[in-house]
């Protein structure tokens, strides 16, 4: 298995990271899958030594208009030891992801935020790189469930402000190029009505255990909020493509478990392939949350119910691969099944979905037993082939990564 890959500009559509995407294989008894990553993109090729529970710190820009970027003092001291200055890094330096300077360490990373870097172009051309690698998934100790019937994806009645509101795409930069996945806003414990917290998949973030974070992290609510077209996008404005406004991601976490044995193929690390972000606007100003800006957030369900007691679960995302082109939102809706990849890992929960790459980080959502809807995981892995998509199931691990990005920022 392959997480599904974020869209990078050179491949298949897709956000940001390489999240497993699988392509059947008929073995004999065994399931072999392919997978390729539906929303991002980890340049395998590049090492890291990731630690666990890592986290991506954001240098915000003065506000001036200058683009002047401000560092704390040791972070800066940080990145001349690895032979980075901040002030060429904005102006084109963070393209070289030469694996002797890819940051690696939560403590070393910095993701400041460049305005402007992700224009209306930019955004439309993230695309989600295909690779997939064959996986025997056979290790499940009897546990997975037959794979569900295709679901096809149905589009998102636009406004997505009015029928999606907590949707949006998170874009990011990787070796193989720009890169896209899906997200959700999520609420902030700390920050009641007032959330700055956005749920992705920890490959939309991080590369894993052969990679370090990604670079200029930003999320975009209700990108192309009017369900505009491919040709209807040419020469949209910024205003037309994120009605609500960039936000740059200030601080990232996810699991210990992504960063020891996430992997673009195979599905590695895929039960614990989740990550939060906690943005700010690049424009400023306003004062406004991100939760106030699009006026609603979801709560997240970290003790969801077993397989068999969940009903349904709707998939929401901008799939990138063909037959879709990443610029629309769509939501599938399925009773989920379960998948094991490993047998010591969790069990996924897995439903039938035609989306593709660039659907990766989308939240899946269940109405609980109050009635209200709330996250309980999101898209990781998928076939290649688009018939179902696997997702993590949140417990106490996903936990511990949102409450620490939560309580970080509990005084500010």
């Amino acid at each position: 298995m392959r997480p599904i890959r974020p869209s990078a500009t050179a491949r298949r559509g897709g956000s940001a990271r390489r999240r497993a995407f699988l392509v059947p294989a008929t073995v004999a008894l065994v399931s072999a899958l392919a997978f390729t990553a539906t929303g991002c993109n980890s340049g395998d090729d590049t090492h890291a030594d990731g630690k666990s529970s890592a986290s991506a710190g954001a240098a915000d820009t003065d506000g001036t208009g200058d683009g002047a970027v401000k560092v704390p003092e040791d972070i800066r001291k940080k990145l001349k030891a690895h032979g980075i200055d901040i002030d060429r890094w904005k102006n084109g330096a963070w393209k070289n992801w030469n694996k002797d300077d890819w940051l690696r360490e939560a403590d070393d990373f910095v993701n400041p935020i460049i305005k402007g870097l992700w224009n209306p172009d930019r955004m439309r051309r993230a695309k989600d790189p295909d690779k997939g690698v064959a996986n025997d998934i056979s290790g499940d100790q009897g546990v997975t469930d037959p794979a569900p019937a295709p679901v096809r994806a149905r589009a998102v009645s636009p406004t997505y402000h009015t029928n999606a509101a907590t949707a949006g795409k998170v874009f990011f930069d990787s070796p193989e190029g720009t890169m896209v996945c899906s997200a959700t806003v999520v609420e902030d414990p700390a920050h009641p009505g007032k959330s700055n917290m956005v749920w992705t998949a920890g490959h939309c973030v991080h590369a894993g255990k052969k990679g370090g974070w990604y670079r200029n992290i930003a999320f975009v609510p209700s990108y192309n909020d009017a369900g505009r077209s491919t040709a209807q996008l040419q020469g949209a404005t910024k205003d037309q493509v994120a009605p609500y406004g960039v936000w740059w991601g200030d601080w990232a976490q996810t699991s210990d478990q992504w960063i020891e044995q996430g992997g673009a193929t195979g599905g590695q690390g895929a039960s614990y392939d989740y990550a939060v972000i906690h943005v700010t606007p690049e424009k400023g100003g306003s004062g406004k949350s991100l939760e106030e800006t699009v006026g609603s957030a979801l709560p997240v369900d970290f003790n969801a119910p077993a397989v068999p007691k969940v009903r349904s679960i709707t998939a929401t995302g901008y799939p990138a691969a063909p037959p879709y082109d990443g610029q629309l939102l769509y939501q599938c809706q399925d009773k989920p099944g379960r998948l094991s990849v490993t047998a010591s890992d969790p069990t996924m929960y897995r439903i039938g979905c035609t989306m593709t790459g660039g659907s990766s980080g989308g939240g899946w959502v269940e109405t609980g037993s109050d009635g209200k809807p709330a996250l309980v995981s999101n898209t990781s892995i998928g076939p290649v082939t688009a018939g179902w998509l696997a997702g993590p199931r949140l417990g106490t691990v996903a936990k511990g990564v949102y409450d620490s990005v939560s309580k970080k920022f509990a005084g500010q």
